[in-house]
């Protein structure tokens, strides 16, 4: 029982793992991040900037006038979100198609003179499925109580769980076609190879008797 239930358990701590993280980026610099994400799930992402002051040689607390702009591509490379933000801020989206999505942030042009050391930070969380939701929210509108809350949160992340387990299958068809595509591309590179050498051989056959005929040795 303990070890069929592990991989499971370990699966629900895979979902609940936070993607926060920081990174820096500097005046035309734009950083790109690839999320694989089911298909119909939605995806929150806050973020926050910090200015480099030279004087005090610190992050500024907050960069009020500056602007990010939040760029995110589906797997078929087509745009469904392309927006400018303030310096902090959230961003939103539906997935609608299985895959990697790429999610790209870069800073305002017209704002970034602003940089005494042309460096940036960005704090940055990406909320995916049922991490999403805001659950006090949702218990203070639909009037919930603990359990029905609990209930709620435990439904959301079987169905989570449900998308996760279609997308991997996804993936496994996409890896079998793509094997399968391979192997008979290999199979019939190997079948042209060996007609080249066959033609090959009765054309020097056929070259080597017109030369002995000319040269009367046979």
């Amino acid at each position: 029982m303990y070890c069929r239930m592990y991989p499971v358990l370990f699966f629900l701590f895979q979902l609940g793992l936070v993607r926060a993280l920081y990174f820096h980026i500097g005046e035309t610099e734009k950083r790109c991040f690839i999320e694989e994400i089911p298909d119909e799930t939605m995806v929150i992402g806050n973020y926050r900037t910090q200015l480099w002051d030279k004087q005090t040689e610190a992050f500024l607390p907050s960069t009020p006038g500056l602007g990010m702009f939040v760029e995110v591509k589906d797997p078929d490379g087509k745009v469904i979100l392309s927006r400018q933000y303030g310096s902090e801020g959230r961003f939103t989206f539906t997935s609608h198609t299985p895959g990697e999505h790429q999610i790209c942030l870069h800073s305002n042009s017209t704002k970034m003179a602003l940089f005494a050391g042309g460096k940036l930070r960005v704090h940055l969380d990406i909320q995916v499925g049922e991490h999403a939701n805001n659950y006090p929210e949702i218990a203070a509108k639909d009037k919930l109580t603990e359990l029905q809350l609990r209930v709620r949160q435990l439904l959301d992340q079987v169905e989570q769980i449900q998308k996760e387990q279609n997308y991997q299958r996804y993936r496994e068809e996409r890896f079998r076609m793509t094997s399968e595509s391979t192997n008979q591309r290999v199979l019939w590179w190997s079948i042209t190879q060996t007609i080249i050498l066959i033609l090959t051989g009765i054309w020097q056959m056929k070259h080597l008797k017109s030369f002995f005929e000319a040269k009367k040795l046979v």
